[in-house]
């Protein structure tokens, strides 16, 4: 009987251990990463449909920021997007910010595209220059009907 508790006992440290070892490559695997020091943006969108809290920010494909916060804007009807941009990376002001898709079956993403002005933006700066989302069935719809 003192056996089988022995054995018992080494099974559970083995279970718990490879439990342990997948959390930790889940959490590395994930793109979850330590807090980094960034700083907030924001833009207005005429539809942000696709992204949601926790989206990617992209700059040339590289993941630089996450969504933040969605809010509506009551008086221009227009959705506001909160986002945050790694503190090493400065963006100029005339870059544009627009909703990308990453294929046809795939999800929605903020994409930066650069500018080439002098002037940097900064924390909590507004981009004026947009590209909402497009809707794949508006546009099927369009194409359907000729319109």
């Amino acid at each position: 009987m003192a056996q089988n508790s022995v054995a018992e006992t080494a099974i559970g440290a083995v279970v718990i251990l490879a439990a342990v070892g997948f959390v930790v490559y889940a959490g590395s695997v994930s793109g979850r990463q330590a807090a980094r020091d960034s700083y907030p943006l924001s833009a207005k969108f005429r539809s942000v449909e696709g992204i949601a809290v926790g989206t990617d920010v992209r700059l040339a494909g590289i993941r630089v920021g996450t969504v933040t916060g969605l809010v509506l804007d009551p008086a221009t009807y227009q959705a506001t997007a909160s986002f945050t941009v790694d503190s090493g990376l400065s963006i100029p002001e005339d870059s544009d910010v627009a909703i990308a898709s990453e294929g046809l079956l795939g999800g929605s993403y903020v994409e930066i595209t650069p500018g080439a002005s002098e002037f940097m933006l900064a924390a909590g700066d507004e981009v004026a220059n947009t590209q909402s989302s497009v809707s794949l069935l508006n546009l099927l719809m369009k194409f359907g009907t000729g319109e």
